[in-house]
């Protein structure tokens, strides 16, 4: 069975490949020359380049483009080519609860969701929630500051590594029955910002608080750190979402499938 993996140099398509490894498993990416094993190119603003990247796939990983804003138009591509080159099943990264999510970035994955269904090829739909990384790779602000900045209030958020949701990816990319399934995938504990700041302290031994600002605040704020200003815009409001429980999600569904418990705040940080 070839699996094909889009996005495939990036963070979550590096551990996709790696676990994969051992399977018959073609990447693709805007610069294949950087990855070991069968590559081809394939651009996701590139759409003729799409259909000729996904010839002789069974089952196409398609890791969802990173451009908010772009993505519709982007992943629209991807999908009419994995239709052109008579692709076996799409396995697509989505959102948590993408049909009911009131963040920003929900409405992009839906639209995709939906547009994947139409298309009438057999698909599997992996909600993922937050990543851990996004958390764990911006401390050092926060240890020197002694604040981790949001706007999330006590919203909870079940995040998991990227490394647990590429080791799902490839269970499901790999394995049979998955087909027509929705699969929530976040972490075994939800945590609040709070906790994850008092856990951040403990780890490094430095006071750390959590602060939780206005969203616009919080949008300037990160605006003054160098993000550009719509992704700042879209962090911010996430935060808001998060704040009404839309990552306060515990399936217990990425265990399920990766066959132990999820990588917790805590165990990250160790690492660190």
């Amino acid at each position: 069975m070839a699996i094909t993996v889009t996005g495939a140099t990036g963070h979550l398509g590096k551990l996709i490949l790696s676990e994969l490894k051992g399977h018959d498993v073609i990447a693709v990416a805007r610069r294949p020359e950087a990855i070991e094993g069968t590559a081809r190119f394939g651009d996701y603003d590139q759409p003729e380049s799409l259909a000729p990247a996904f010839e002789g796939t069974d089952t196409l990983v398609f890791i969802s483009g990173s451009e908010v804003g772009k993505r519709i138009a982007q992943h629209r591509a991807i999908v009419d080519a994995a239709v052109a080159a008579k692709v076996g099943r799409i396995v697509y990264t989505s959102i948590t609860h993408a049909d009911t999510n009131p963040g920003p970035l929900a409405p992009e994955h839906k639209a995709t969701e939906d547009y994947i269904v139409a298309s009438g090829l057999p698909y599997t739909f992996l909600r993922n929630n937050w990543y851990l990384e996004n958390y764990t790779e911006n401390l050092a602000g926060a240890l020197e500051h002694g604040a981790l900045l949001g706007s999330a209030g006590n919203g909870r958020v079940a995040a998991a590594t990227r490394a647990d949701f590429a080791a799902a990816t490839a269970v499901v990319a790999s394995t049979d029955g998955h087909e027509g399934k929705i699969y929530e995938l976040g972490g075994d504990e939800a945590f609040t910002l709070t906790e994850l700041a008092a856990a951040v302290s403990e780890r490094f031994g430095k006071p750390v608080v959590y602060r939780d600002l206005p969203v616009e605040e919080y949008a300037k704020t990160l605006e003054s750190f160098g993000v550009p200003g719509p992704f700042a815009q879209a962090l911010a409001h996430s935060d808001a979402a998060i704040a009404q429980g839309a990552l306060d999600v515990v399936t217990g569904d990425l265990s399920r499938l990766v066959g132990r418990p999820t990588t917790t705040a805590r165990e990250l940080l160790q690492t660190l």
